[in-house]
């Protein structure tokens, strides 16, 4: 069993029998047919995965590996906050009329800020660091500013990274606030094990473990006959995750430099797409 697919499975359970309704209650999101979209939740959730390992994709379901990355590198590599620069639709919802997302996401990680080394935004510094001072205690990004919040179309979800070298290998802990858990959990996982993999090709580090903690980890109610029926599946084998081995430059990564070998996910033969609350 894929290792991914283990957390997944023990994480839903857990929602599902542990958590909380805000059933009644007032919420902020809503179906696309108007109706409030209420939740069940649980407030703090931690996962390791050790990416030396596997890759953890999930095979209970396909995994859209390809826009998960584009959507990891609109944010990081071209510190965009612009839908237009995206090859998906995820984030049209909360764009405006010019597609802008407001100041949020890449817009944060592309502000220069002075350092004694000179100016760098966030990502260039952590990268800096990772190649000088792999020692340090201070490699993190935030994109939660709380001077740009009334400007963001929505707050960041997965708002920090705090990257740690310990004997040659690159680990990081993923801060997220808040998580559509079947929607974006394996999502999330995947792409910023991607970016762990890219930072540490840029920085000539081996990957390590990923961290994630989830602050508000919650099943949409529309959601949870779906949930039910994947913890049924079967998981499979997980795949082996492949990256062109001439890429080193943080900046010159593409979406077909990685390539997932032996991916055979269960189909997902639910006879409606996920709905989405916004």
């Amino acid at each position: 069993m894929a290792n991914a697919d283990q957390i997944f499975i023990q994480n839903c359970k857990y929602i599902l029998e542990n958590g909380i309704s805000d059933e009644g209650q007032a919420v902020r999101p809503k179906w696309e047919d108007g109706a409030p979209a209420h939740t069940i939740r649980v407030f703090g959730l931690v996962n390791r995965y050790d990416l030396s390992k596997e890759f953890p994709a999930l095979t209970l379901r396909r995994l859209a590996f390809k826009s998960c990355i584009d959507e990891i590198l609109w944010i990081w590599q071209k510190k965009s906050n612009n839908v237009n620069e995206l090859n998906s639709r995820i984030w049209d919802a909360w764009a405006d009329e010019n597609g802008s997302i407001g100041k949020a996401y890449g817009y944060q990680l592309g502000i220069k800020h002075k350092y004694a080394e000179g100016e760098f935004d966030q990502v260039d510094r952590a990268l800096y660091d990772l190649k000088n001072n792999p020692s340090s205690r201070r490699i993190l990004t935030s994109m939660y500013n709380f001077e740009d919040l009334h400007a963001m179309g929505l707050y960041p979800c997965a708002y920090s990274m705090t990257f740690g070298v310990q004997n040659g290998r690159l680990n990081a802990i993923l801060n997220q606030r808040s998580q559509d858990f079947l929607t974006a959990n394996n999502w999330n996982v995947a792409q910023y094990s991607i970016l762990v993999h890219m930072f540490a090709k840029a920085s000539g580090l081996e990957v390590g473990e990923l961290t994630h903690v989830i602050a508000d980890a919650h099943i949409y109610d529309r959601h949870i006959p779906i949930v039910e029926a994947l913890l049924k599946k079967e998981s499979k084998e997980a795949p082996i995750l492949k990256i062109n081995p001439d890429v080193k430059d943080f900046y010159q990564f593409k979406v077909e430099d990685f390539v997932l070998e032996g991916y055979n996910p269960n189909p997902f033969n639910f006879k409606h797409k996920i709905p989405v609350a916004v």
